[in-house]
């Protein structure tokens, strides 16, 4: 049967260090990429623990400047990018390093946006709103699960709707993305368990996505390998760098795999949850993730009987219906070995009903949305919330 005529993309940074002590060479790359006084977006817990000194030390090294703007929130909203804006302008600043988590390079990502094109980071929700390039970008990452490190997503709030906007653009990847374990050995456990299950959620929505390619196929199961493996003994003791280390290849992996395949509705309902209530994205994630994988299984049962063979469980000798189950169920089983909790109730938010179909209306008009496997009608989203309870 003839394939219809389509073109498939595949975006990544224009470099990629990994492994321990990576992070020494930030202000080399620095460099290269012909900044002379950098922007470091970060929070203010890396700001506090001295971890942003650490970096600026290793830019002035290499006979460059920076600058510390540790503004970037959990959630980054709108107000937090115009901060960092004036924090870049009034500084004279021409490059931007972000350190953390997924926050700190999305706020930064939408520093860059509005100094490389103006405007307002409103303006380029959607798919590829930028038309020129933004600063010289470097990201440093914290955190094994975001892959923002590495991606053209940008997930900002908008603080007078209290919705993420989704702003997926090539120009917002990072020209170089470095992960060092050894910046991630000092995460607690509820932190590295939340960021690991957000990776897996990544690895498995781009493997059943209707966009995915045998490229992105290859990362995405991979990385399922890595956390099956290495996400307990990450979360057991953080101290285990080979834990940490393989974990940074599994969220890299997984980032390589939705940042072409891109997601589902796990990322499009855990965005209302974050933007509405500012719950953590991972931990949402985590708990829609099995919930959004039994409403799926049925768009491609192979494909989720291959999730099952890739999380380490048997399926010889059961149905693709069967081997699903055990998919989902493996799922459930390494969520609840890490700590997350099993519903949303369990969180420090209640949840209200007149919200729910609010968040399931965004949630149809979020890009994520576009390449799940199988269709959701409004009533369906709705239903999917109530079952994640």
């Amino acid at each position: 049967m003839a394939l219809a005529e389509k073109t498939y993309g595949f975006f990544i940074p224009t470099v990629s260090l990994m492994g321990v002590g990576s992070s020494k060479e930030t202000g080399a790359q620095a460099k290269s990429l012909g900044a002379s006084k950098a922007l470091i977006v970060t929070d203010a817990g890396l700001a506090a623990l001295g971890i942003a000194d650490t970096i600026k030390g290793y830019v002035e090294t290499a006979g460059l400047s920076a600058v510390i703007f540790d503004g970037a929130e959990p959630n980054p909203t709108d107000k937090n990018v115009e901060a960092g804006i004036k924090a870049y302008t009034s500084n004279n600043c021409d490059a931007i390093i972000t350190l953390g988590g997924g926050s700190s390079h999305d706020c930064g990502k939408g520093i860059g946006l509005v100094i490389g094109n103006g405007g307002n980071i409103r303006d380029f929700e959607g798919l590829d709103k930028s038309t020129k390039p933004m600063p010289p970008f470097l990201a440093i990452n914290t955190t094994a699960g975001t892959a923002a490190e590495m991606t053209r997503f940008c997930i900002i709030t908008n603080t007078d709707t209290q919705v993420k906007m989704a702003i997926v653009d090539w120009r917002c990847t990072p020209d170089i993305a470095i992960n060092d374990p050894v910046l991630m050995v000092g995460k607690p456990a509820a932190l590295t368990a939340a960021t690991g299950m957000d990776a897996l959620t990544h690895a498995v929505e781009a493997y059943v996505s209707t966009e995915a390619t045998p490229v992105t196929d290859a990362c995405a199961i991979k990385s399922m390998e890595l956390i099956a493996e290495y996400l307990r003994p990450a979360v057991a003791n953080g101290k285990n760098l080979e834990a940490r280390d393989k974990m940074a290849y599994a969220q890299y992996l997984a980032g390589m795999a939705f940042n072409n395949a891109s997601l589902g509705y796990v990322h499009a309902m855990s965005h209302q949850l974050g933007g509405l209530y500012n719950l953590p994205h991972g931990v949402c994630n985590a708990i829609l993730l099995p919930v959004v994988c039994e409403f799926n299984a049925i768009a491609n049962l192979k494909r989720f009987a291959d999730i099952a063979i890739a999380l380490g469980e048997n399926i010889e000798g059961l149905s693709d219906v069967d081997a699903a189950e055990v998919a989902i169920d493996a799922i459930r089983r390494l969520s609840a070995d890490v700590g997350i909790p099993e519903g949303l109730d369990a969180l420090d938010v209640e949840i209200k009903e007149e919200d729910l179909t609010t968040m399931a209306q965004n949630a149809q008009k979020d890009a994520t949305m576009l390449t799940n496997p199988r269709t959701a009608s409004l009533e369906e989203v709705i239903t999917l919330y109530r079952s994640a309870m």
